[in-house]
């Protein structure tokens, strides 16, 4: 028997092996969070599947997602990062990558960590749609308005409505797999 995955991800095995190990589970470890929030941002006007074929890449590029290491990259390194061909060159989203690890580092100072200030706007819990086809999903909601509106307030840059709500899916803020996905009861 077809084990049923959400339809966004057939066909390929490597956005199938996201889907089924990593998609939609709730995160609640800074660095975790720090690195889809990243990778979120470099989504930003392409596909998931674009940024996930790279992620490896950026992985090495970015110190693996070490925030407190991208805090203090100096223009040299910003300059190398745009010349790296294996990841998204995009001169506004690497400086974004560097004030957002700042802006990150300053929310852990207000709230003890990101996880706790992120999930605080799901009161800590999942929240669990029920739809039959991915494409029922919405782009955004009014939470992930005010999750975009609040952080841009605290200085972050590429994190809009449309992303913050990516980065819900992703981190398990909320549970968008389709309802007769072999996930959906899972995580």
């Amino acid at each position: 028997m077809k084990t049923h995955r959400c339809g966004w991800c057939e066909g390929d095995s490597l956005y199938e092996a996201y889907h089924d190990e990593e998609w939609g589970v709730p995160v609640r470890d800074d660095d975790t969070l720090f690195e889809f929030l990243i990778l979120e941002t470099f989504q930003a006007g392409l596909s998931w599947i674009t940024v996930l074929r790279k992620r490896d890449n950026f992985r090495k590029a970015l110190d693996n997602f070490d925030y407190k290491k991208i805090a203090n990259y100096n223009q040299a390194k910003i300059d190398n990062l745009l010349q790296n061909e294996g990841i998204i060159r995009n001169k506004l989203k690497v400086n974004a990558t560097v004030t957002n690890a700042q802006a990150f580092i300053k929310i852990q100072e207000e709230f003890g960590s990101f996880s706790k200030y992120i999930w605080d706007f799901v009161d800590g819990t999942p929240i669990k749609n029920s739809f039959k086809n991915y494409k029922d999903a919405p782009a955004n909601t009014p939470l992930s308005d005010a999750i975009s509106k609040d952080l841009k307030k605290r200085g972050f840059k590429f994190v809009g409505t449309t992303v913050m709500y990516a980065h819900m899916q992703a981190t398990g803020m909320v549970n968008d797999h389709e309802v007769n996905c072999f996930r959906y009861n899972e995580v």
